[in-house]
């Protein structure tokens, strides 16, 4: 598809641009930090903004065949001159795969997937990695096309520790896409539970390794109460408090039965909204219970969650087709100067029947 825009065109091939091309631009302002704790710097600028975008129509279906002067896309509320392209690019892939104790029983089903990657989400052109985590990092397989290396790296998952640093796995697969040759797509697939166990890094360092090295994060989530039905079950732990030591109503008697209809198990079902801006403004880590959900959002990629093999195939499918259906919008902002958080919003004029999806926005230090 020929580039259009809105305005005075620049001669550009999509396929030599990154994802997003960031540079060096400056530190948040001491103020964004709170006053009780000391300010850490933050560098991080954008030159060339790439945004993704998804068009479905009110069935949900893939709408191809629009053309680049249709698009329009505003920047913190400001038109931009921008470049549309569908031309497919080879795709660099990482399958980042939780292989803890908790994520066992899902493992055998996670092993078969090797010949949907190849096929679906990446094609011939494309390379794939294998990274799992526990309370370690295992690159089991580097980028590859060969969908027999890929089977013998799954076949290799092993579940480990009771630990999970996803946000460190992230962080490290983000690292491995930087070095892969500019030009391509660059995605993580995130195969996990939602929440984060053990990781020394912030969700903050990792959207930042993502946001620079221009990734897309896809997720497909393993169901934690599927996986805790279908673990072994541990031997009981002792209550730590006596049950002579409990507080109960009135006529109940102290036993061990009481003490567990009371207490019961503790459990978090609030979902979690990401707040980007207070993500990036924090100087210590914001605790996020769902630390999935942020990169998914905030790079313009998707969820998906999985119950049976069937389940995990299409996830990996609609991930696959979605990756081929995207819209390529680029565009250098002018409004560069403005620090911050920068919102995106990409419309198309008169069809109001389309549902548009792309990346929300991307973080911009105030430059000095």
């Amino acid at each position: 598809m020929a580039a259009a825009g809105n305005g005075n065109r620049r001669p550009a091939v999509l396929s030599s641009m990154p994802f997003i091309r960031f540079v060096i631009a400056g530190v948040i302002a001491a103020g964004l930090a709170s006053s009780q704790e000391p300010e850490e710097p933050f560098r991080t600028g954008v030159n060339v903004v790439i945004a993704p975008t998804v068009v479905t129509d009110k069935d949900g279906n893939f709408v191809d065949g629009l053309q680049p002067h249709q698009f329009r896309l505003l920047d913190n509320g400001k038109l931009q001159d921008i470049k549309v392209d569908v031309t497919w690019a080879p795709i660099s892939l990482v399958v980042a795969i939780q292989a803890n104790a908790a994520t066992e029983p899902v493992l055998p089903k996670i092993k078969k997937i090797a010949p949907l990657l190849e096929g679906l989400v990446v094609g011939e052109q494309g390379q794939v990695a294998i990274l799992a985590f526990d309370h370690r990092l295992q690159l089991l397989q580097d980028f590859t096309s060969d969908t027999e290396k890929l089977k013998a790296a799954l076949e290799k998952l092993k579940p480990g520790g009771t630990m999970s640093c996803m946000v460190d796995a992230v962080t490290h697969a983000a690292r491995m896409l930087r070095k892969q040759p500019p030009g391509r797509r660059r995605v993580l697939l995130l195969i996990s539970e939602t929440r984060d166990q053990g990781s020394e890094g912030r969700v903050r360092e990792a959207l930042t390794d993502l946001q620079f090295a221009n990734v897309s994060v896809y997720s497909v989530n393993i169901n934690r109460l599927v996986g805790t039905l279908l673990a072994k079950p541990q031997p009981p732990r002792p209550d730590p408090i006596p049950p002579t030591a409990r507080h109960y109503p009135a006529g109940v008697p102290p036993t061990p039965s009481a003490a567990a209809q009371i207490t019961g198990n503790a459990t978090n079902s609030a979902n979690f909204v990401p707040l980007f801006v207070e993500i990036f403004k924090q100087v210590k880590g914001l605790f996020i219970d769902n630390p999935v959900e942020v990169f998914t959002a905030y790079t313009g990629g998707r969820e998906h969650s999985f119950l049976t093999q069937r389940d995990l195939e299409k996830a990996i499918s609609d991930i696959g087709a979605e990756l081929h259906a995207e819209y390529i919008i680029s565009y250098t902002p002018n409004n560069m100067e403005e620090g911050g958080y920068h919102e995106i919003q990409v419309t198309i004029p008169g069809r109001e029947d389309l549902k548009i999806r792309t990346r929300p926005g991307y973080w911009m230090a105030a430059k000095y």
